[in-house]
């Protein structure tokens, strides 16, 4: 078949590199809004931030409204553009005292200043088995395998890692030969470490290691003792009838001592705090206030330092304008300037519209979700798709995914991440459509109502939800359940 050269017309949606950066800056949360700042200021020398206090909010002005589109007009070396500089939009008069965006509430400047992302400051689980490790009395050979056990504990306080692998390790890493009876003779010494609990094999063992150092507490630990050691399955399982019969106890014996072993517990790691994470607290992204029966929505921008063109950069287009003569190193050093300012012109609009499609997105949800916004009852939920908000604010709906996916807003209530307020919906005997999240909640409160010694299967669960109207059937209450991290009844049965 011969070669042939042809024309061809099509249309194709291409995202500019600003539109993925925009994007991109729409799903960083507000907690770590401030490194993106600080990252995009060391990147660009034209942007900076905006130290001095601003006389008033009104006075803001938008000075790169008429700034050329980065994507047709971005400087790109070319010979015209090279030839025909044009700086006159950079240094017009009356720009000496420019309005730069302003980020803040200057409504109340006293809720910015001073405030500070929280951090841990606690001790890490690894640093205080690692202290205690230092009171005991050991040569360095066993010092190193105590610090290879201490090491191979997980998160939770258990000790997954078998003791032939631990030896291997020390032979190979660390060059050092014990045995197995060894580094058992040091585990042993590290369980006695705080928490109780710490460096258990299993449950079986982690529980019995916290009730051996109650034994003076009274005769129900020692029955205890012997429940976990031998019906240990039948006690994951809850049948306390045949833990009753084997160690032939009445039911108030019986009550007592799985009151005890359910005080225990089974993640001796999880009571002391993780190292120190901004993460692990939630920065809220919007505030939702009632004002005598009316929502007000506010922004967070406490993390949105005031940003501005160097003033620097533009005295440098200022002086070259002026000049006279303009040789080839002032032409190119001017283009450099014109990017990097253009660049900053960007970086600053982009935070703007970052906040008003965050501003517009948690608005329509705060609209569709009125109800419970007031009231904080969750049955008041509707059913509410990312669709439904992409046609009230007129965005796509992938960006109010990104928006929903990443952010949080604080209410009266509590603190929300948006997705929540999303969920599908369920028909009603009269035909009206009710929010899944409404059954899920009504599930809960079912099942927090139940009778503990005999509680609700889920197919009685079926026919009190049908009862109240809703057409739902047994497989999707297992599936909301579940959902629900709520476990079958037969382990949710209590003495």
């Amino acid at each position: 078949m011969a070669l042939s050269q042809s024309l061809q017309q099509k249309l194709l949606q291409k995202l500019s590199p600003q539109q993925i950066q925009l994007m991109k800056l729409l799903q960083v949360p507000t907690a770590n809004l401030d490194t993106r700042i600080k990252e995009e200021l060391e990147e660009n020398p034209a942007l900076e931030l905006d130290e001095d206090k601003h006389e008033d909010a009104d006075d803001m002005k938008d000075e790169f409204a008429d700034a050329p589109d980065s994507d047709s007009e971005e400087a790109d070396g070319s010979e015209d553009e090279y030839e025909n500089i044009d700086v006159s939009e950079y240094v017009s008069e009356g720009d000496d005292e420019v309005g730069d965006y302003k980020l803040r509430d200057d409504n109340y400047p006293e809720e910015d200043e001073g405030r500070q992302l929280p951090f841990k400051t606690e001790t890490s689980f690894y640093e205080l088995l690692l202290n205690q490790l230092g009171l005991l009395k050991l040569e360095e050979k066993e010092q190193a395998i105590a610090e290879q056990i201490v090491g191979s504990i997980d998160e939770d306080g258990y000790l997954r890692r078998e003791t032939a692998a631990i030896v291997d390790d020390l032979a190979f890493r660390q060059n050092i030969i014990s045995s197995e009876p060894e580094v058992e003779a040091l585990i042993k010494r590290i369980q006695q470490f705080e928490p109780a609990g710490v460096a258990a094999r299993n449950l079986q063992e982690c529980l019995l290691l916290q009730l051996y150092r109650q034994k003076d507490e009274g005769l129900s630990v020692d029955i205890a003792i012997k429940a976990i050691t031998k019906y240990f399955d039948e006690f994951t399982k809850k049948h306390y009838e045949k833990i009753q019969r084997g160690l032939n106890i009445d039911d108030d014996q019986l009550r007592e001592v799985m009151q005890h072993i359910i005080r225990l517990n089974p993640k001796p790691g999880g009571v002391v705090g993780e190292n120190n994470k901004a993460e692990n607290y939630v920065v809220p992204d919007f505030f939702i206030m009632n004002n005598a029966g009316k929502l007000e929505l506010t922004l967070n921008s406490r993390n949105a330092p005031e940003l501005r063109i160097s003033e620097g950069y533009r005295d440098m287009l200022k002086e070259y304008d002026r000049g006279a003569k303009k040789d080839k190193r002032q032409k190119e050093a001017v283009l450099f300037i014109k990017q990097k300012i253009d660049s900053a012109k960007w970086f600053i609009d982009a935070i703007k519209q970052r906040q008003h499609t965050l501003l517009s997105t948690m608005n329509a949800i705060m609209e569709h979700q009125y109800d419970f916004f007031l009231t904080g009852d969750e049955t008041e939920l509707k059913p509410m798709i990312l669709k439904d908000i992409a046609e009230k604010t007129n965005l796509d709906i992938s960006t109010v995914s990104r928006v929903a996916n990443s952010k949080f807003v604080q209410t009266e209530f509590g603190t929300y991440r948006l997705k929540f307020f999303f969920s599908e919906s369920l028909s009603t005997d009269s035909g009206e459509e009710v929010s899944t999240r409404e059954v899920k909640k009504i599930l809960s409160n079912l099942i927090e109502a139940e009778e503990k010694k005999h509680p609700l299967s889920d197919e009685r669960l079926t026919e009190l939800l049908q009862d109240k109207g809703y057409n739902i059937a047994r497989r999707t209450v297992a599936k909301y359940r579940e959902q629900l991290n709520i476990p079958v009844a037969r382990l949710r049965k209590e003495l």
